[in-house]
């Protein structure tokens, strides 16, 4: 065989080896970032299950109060519509950037300060503190706040973890060949308010 036929051959194998090198990187940067973005899916999913678990204790918690003081309605009036406020803003967990995660945080947080407004006015009613389905409503909240606060931190970690993944200098080369325009854009995620370290206390 000629010198120049190796050569040529060894460049040739050089050229399939480095080929196959290229696209088992691209591949699994690829399906590395499809099951980084799952996984902040299902995060998501875990934080509007926590928040909607909150939203359907809302009737239930209103309608007792009204038992004992009825003619708070201004009060109760703006819980009813910070539940309604929240119920109208839904995201699809395909657009989770950083404007839609602002909106809906936005109005969560406005149910977060109704309630707060509901809770400093039970204060005057110690019947209704007293009253056991009262009191069963309180430690359901206390345990979903805490839920919802969990969910959070994962949902920001999770996505931190993504977001460094798809940002890598190779691994924006390699997910240029192989992904649709747009299919692995940067999420966004909670911000932390003060005292967001730490699980809003429900007290009745």
């Amino acid at each position: 065989m000629k010198k120049g036929t190796i050569i040529l051959l060894s460049i040739i194998g050089v050229l399939v080896i480095i080929g196959i090198k290229i696209f088992s990187n691209s591949t699994s940067s690829y399906n590395g970032a499809v099951a980084q973005q799952e996984t902040v899916v299902a995060s998501w999913a875990n934080v509007e299950a926590t928040y909607q678990r909150r939203a359907d204790l809302i009737p239930n918690l209103v309608s007792t109060v009204k038992g004992y003081a009825s003619h708070e309605k201004e009060v109760l009036l703006g819980v009813t519509e910070a539940r309604s406020k929240v119920g109208q803003v839904s995201i699809d967990a395909s657009k989770l950037n950083a404007q839609n995660i602002q909106k809906f945080q936005a109005a969560q947080s406005g149910l977060t300060q109704a309630l707060s407004k509901l809770m400093v006015v039970m204060e005057r009613y110690p019947d209704l503190k007293a009253n056991q389905n009262f009191l069963q409503l309180q430690a359901q909240l206390e345990g979903t706040e805490n839920r919802i606060n969990v969910a959070r931190q994962r949902f920001n970690g999770d996505v931190k973890n993504y977001n460094i993944f798809i940002r890598g200098f190779w691994k924006k080369i390699y997910l240029g060949w192989w992904a649709e325009e747009g299919e692995f854009e940067k999420k966004g995620s909670f911000e932390a308010d003060k005292g967001a370290e730490k699980a809003p206390k429900v007290q009745f």
